[in-house]
């Protein structure tokens, strides 16, 4: 008698493929035609866990939502300019962007950063 892992019993043991149940006697593949006894598999429970993850890796998909720990900036990329003095070494001028971190009901977050000292800070709109 073969020895099968308690989680595969219902996979074919040749190609893997979910076993199909058309008879009260075995349980058949319907890829490569492997029949399992009824008796291996009469009694056990199944319980499957399938995430987001999961069925996005199946169909190929890339995820809806990328999560940056911080924002990139190319080398030559050149941002907008306001005139208003660095907190710091009061520089007349700040380089700054904007991102959408909460709802998308509540304001953007403007990140500034100073040409000179390179200072860096945020303000919630």
């Amino acid at each position: 008698m073969a020895f099968y892992a308690a989680r595969d019993f219902l996979f074919c043991a040749v190609c893997g493929t979910s076993l199909s149940f058309r008879s009260p006697e075995f349980a058949s593949c319907p890829l490569c035609g492997f029949k399992r006894d009824a008796s291996e598999i009469h009694g056990k429970e199944l319980s499957y866990t399938i995430t987001a993850e999961d069925i996005r890796r199946e169909l190929k998909l890339e995820p809806f939502v990328i999560l940056e720990t911080a924002p990139k900036q190319e080398e030559g990329v050149q941002r907008a300019v306001v005139n208003e003095s660095c907190p710091k070494c009061h520089h007349p001028q700040l380089e700054y962007y904007t991102k959408q971190l909460r709802s998308a009901d509540e304001g953007q977050t403007v990140f500034y950063e100073c040409p000179e000292c390179r200072y860096k800070f945020s303000h919630n709109t």
